[in-house]
């Protein structure tokens, strides 16, 4: 790191006449993603405070130039490093800018790089190291994992295979044909990379999770941890004996921590696979769904902590785990504080794994559904209180319209609903807080001086109906293909196949809009956010185009028979959020929140609604929240800033009271966590604007913001 200096200027005296410190900061990096390696999205920059925040004006926009109108996104967290920020595009181009004026220095193309020139996902941010002289950046796309020259942006030859590693390659077992890539940057301890996965979490094969440490010169794989154990290690017996060779997911995709001077990364792992039936896996599931301790020079297993067993909820932990230092029985403790998917905070000591406050595992219902057998109990914690609602009950019906009201209120009826844990049914059951959180990807803000752990909540609840598969030999090319629609995309299309309105695509009448071949080729290499299914055969391939063209049946179809019969009995009709006739959550608002949670008492100190929609607003129903993607930093100048929100806003809140204080429309979405950095004497905030969620237009933007000169 470079040594800080201090610029005084004329600038000062207007910086203090709005209230600013006295002096200008030092430069101050956002060294990685989560602002720094134990992912606390906090800085010590204090030139923007409360009495100036409202004078905060565009510094610098920066264009990537390849949104996509078809839902590209950008969720990267930039990194500033010596005054150059680091960050990706919605085509997954990674670029470096003067973190002072945006001005571009270097693009890397991967789709030019050679190796993969289809690129699939997004990409969450990118990863900086140096050792003296040497700096590299290392990033993934798709199924790759680069290693570029930092100050030239050159893809570094002697890394992996001409510049860059497979991540398919090294798992144990041959997934060639499976989905498995990484969105979200690994970490840094010494000179090794430390990294999780992507994979398929539907009724198909899936690749195994498990966690890898890369050499950051050579990109050689150091150590391994099996994620779902092999014979003989410790874990095996909490699955079926042949599990390792078969099952997959239990894979670290929401971001990683480390603890340097203790040697210790910090995993957060999610469900296995299928994530909504598991009896092809009956037990415990070690170690799906845990804070997965290990020593991060070797990989070596130091403690863990299971938050779902037999998960069959989608219940992944779905961001990094923060590493804190808290005031417990009066004594300094440092701690990490892991939040879920439903709405909880774990807080353990970061040495033992101990929790600091009761956790107590409660009886939960059984499973109907065939060869299913749901774990008797699960663990919610007693302190912090959860900072989102746990029920949808008929108290919590959405009272926007009185026809609202009632139309979900029959819906309502008809399905499982009323608490945690209600196994998945073929009636549909409630999820809330829904698959995307309570708490998702965005992270968590910590503040240490006040002990405040800051975290935004989607409080939409979702239904989660199972179907059952039809195993009967088929003769027809059109019904054999419909079954592997069944099994491979009804999750995300849906039984209609018209998408979800929002991120995915109608594909109803798709022979409308794409030739044969086109649609082929998608399905075996991909596009944009939709995964390859290079698994399927030619025929599979064959007969899901001609069920999605509605081809009669003919003499042929008896040419290709069935490749395989499916072994799981059940898939899905997808990811529904559980919706009123006009299109808003089925419960009562608040939608989206923002949360303080007093980690050294087990309290929450504030709740606000975060976000609002315009229509609504003029309805007299402002600030109901919305669904809201990305997370929120923290600063010692006293303000949380977030974007996230459907209503494509930024915005900045007094980080002791939770009062908005200020409020910017951006040019698309902001569903990324911000970052924050001082260069020259002057401190910024920036944020990629790149939408493309919950039906809002796709950008390309990144903007930085700062007080007037």
């Amino acid at each position: 790191m470079r040594s800080s200096r201090v610029f005084l200027s004329s600038s000062i005296v207007t910086i203090a006449a709005l209230g600013a410190c006295s002096r200008a900061p030092a430069d101050v990096d956002w060294v990685s993603h989560g602002g720094d390696s134990g992912h606390t999205q906090s800085s010590p920059l204090e030139q923007i405070t409360p009495a100036n925040v409202a004078s905060l004006k565009v510094a610098w926009t920066y264009h990537g130039g390849d949104a996509r109108p078809d839902r590209s996104q950008i969720q990267c967290n930039p990194i500033v490093v010596h005054g150059v920020l680091y960050a990706s595009t919605p085509g997954l181009k990674v670029f470096a800018l003067d973190a002072a004026t945006g001005t571009q220095k270097w693009l890397f193309d991967p789709s030019k790089a050679g190796a993969e020139n289809n690129p699939l996902g997004v990409n969450r941010g990118v990863v900086f190291w140096e050792d003296g002289a040497e700096q590299r950046i290392l990033f993934t796309a798709g199924q790759r994992l680069y290693a570029l020259d930092a100050k030239t942006g050159a893809s570094i030859p002697t890394f992996g295979t001409g510049g860059s590693v497979d991540l398919k390659e090294g798992l144990g077992r041959d997934v060639s044909n499976l989905y498995a890539l990484s969105n979200t940057p690994g970490t840094i301890y010494k000179d090794l990379l430390i990294l999780g996965t992507r994979v398929s979490e539907g009724p198909g094969p899936a690749a195994p999770g498990h966690i890898r440490a890369f050499d950051v010169r050579t990109g050689k794989i150091r150590w391994i941890f099996h994620t779902v154990p092999w014979p003989g290690e410790p874990g095996y017996d909490t699955w079926p004996q042949d599990a390792y060779t078969r099952i997959g997911g239990a894979n670290a995709w929401s971001g990683i921590s480390v603890d340097a001077a203790r040697g210790l990364v910090f995993l957060p792992t999610g469900s296995a696979a299928f994530d909504f039936w598991g009896g092809n896996r009956l037990g415990a599931n070690l170690y799906a769904n845990c804070l997965l301790v290990l020593d991060a020079a070797t990989g070596k297993h130091v403690w863990h902590y299971q938050f779902v067993h037999h998960d069959m909820w989608d219940r992944d932990l779905p961001a990094a785990p923060v590493l804190v230092t808290v005031t417990h029985d009066g004594t300094p403790v440092d701690a990490v504080a892991q939040t879920t998917k439903s709405g909880h905070v774990f807080l353990f000591n970061r040495e033992t794994g101990q929790p600091l406050f009761p956790i107590t595992e409660r009886p939960v219902p059984p499973s109907d559904l065939k060869g299913e057998q749901a774990w008797p109990t699960q663990p919610l914690p007693d302190k912090p209180a959860p900072f989102a609602r746990q029920a949808f009950t008929e108290a919590e019906v959405t009272d926007l319209s009185q026809a609202s009201h009632d139309a979900v209120l029959t819906t309502l009826r008809a399905t499982r609903t009323g608490r945690q844990f209600i196994p998945p049914s073929t009636e549909g059951t409630v999820i809330f807080p829904g698959f995307d959180g309570g708490a998702e990807w965005g992270g968590a803000a910590f503040d240490r001086p006040s002990g405040l752990l800051y975290v935004n909540a989607n409080e939409m609840p979702w239904i989660l109906t199972m179907i059952e598969v039809d195993h009967a030999r088929q003769t027809s090319a059109a019904a054999r293909g419909h079954r592997v629609y069944q099994l491979n995309c009804i999750v995300c299309h849906g039984p209609e196949r018209k998408g979800d309105g929002r991120q995915i695509p109608n594909i109803s009448e798709i022979k409308k809009k794409l030739p044969r071949p086109a649609v082929d080729q998608i399905i075996q290499h991909g596009k944009g956010v939709m995964p390859a299914f290079g698994l399927l055969g030619g025929n599979e391939r064959a007969d899901l185009v001609a069920y999605l063209f509605g081809d009669a049946p003919s003499p042929d179809d008896a040419k290709n028979p069935d490749e395989a019969l499916p072994t799981i009995p059940y898939t899905t009709t997808g990811y529904n959020r559980f919706l009123d006739p006009d299109g808003y959550p089925a419960v009562k608002p608040p939608w989206g929140t923002l949360n303080a949670i007093d980690l050294n008492k087990g309290e929450i100190a504030w709740t606000v609604p975060l976000g609002e929609l315009p229509e609504l607003v003029k309805r007299g129903r402002p600030r109901t929240g919305t669904e809201n993607y990305g997370g929120p930093i923290v600063t010692a100048g006293g303000l949380v800033f977030i974007g996230a929100t459907k209503d494509e806003k930024f915005r900045a809140f007094d980080k002791r009271t939770g009062q908005m204080l200020w409020e910017t429309s951006l040019p698309a979405g902001g569903y990324a966590t911000p970052a924050t950095y001082a260069v020259g004497g002057k401190q910024y905030v920036v944020i990629a604007a790149g939408g493309g969620k919950m039906g809002t237009k796709s950008g390309d933007a990144y903007v930085a913001y700062a007080l007037p000169n």
